[in-house]
């Protein structure tokens, strides 16, 4: 397992950017819009730690921005730790048979959520491709919230 980043929501992207990179000294390493679902992905990276993460081999700071107007409340701005793994469904069953629950399972082979015991969100997401879709996964149900 490899820790990949720590996600939080913001609300204005050059505020963001200018407290991040202007006056914490991180740097931008890549930026992904997603039209569809009305959303912008920006990834930071610690200067040290910058050739690294642009080979994603150092964690990030990922910067959620939706487009759509939404104050978040104590806790809500904070979204996820992320961790790839080696096989996606061996762990997440390896979780399942630890009393784990898997609030997303990885449907299409590629990425899953569970929770902390504090209620932190944690993805998971699959090393490489994704596995071919398989069962119980492609028809598992989400549980609660990620």
């Amino acid at each position: 397992m490899r820790y990949l980043h720590t996600m939080v929501r913001v609300k204005d992207v050059e505020e963001s950017l200018d407290f991040y990179c202007n006056k914490l000294g991180m740097v931008e390493t890549r930026r992904k819009e997603f039209e569809e679902d009305r959303f912008t992905l920006i990834f930071l990276a610690a200067p040290k730690d910058e050739s690294r993460a642009k080979e994603d081999l150092a964690p990030e700071l990922e910067l959620t921005f939706n487009w759509d107007p939404e104050d978040y409340d104590v806790g809500r701005n904070f979204g996820h730790l992320a961790f790839k793994v080696d096989n996606i469904y061996e762990l997440c069953q390896h979780l399942m048979d630890s009393g784990v629950t898997i609030n997303r399972p990885p449907r299409e082979g590629r990425m899953a959520f569970i929770k902390s015991p504090d209620n932190i969100s944690i993805e998971l997401l699959q090393e490489g491709d994704s596995l071919p879709v398989a069962e119980p996964w492609a028809s598992m149900e989400n549980t609660g919230t990620w």
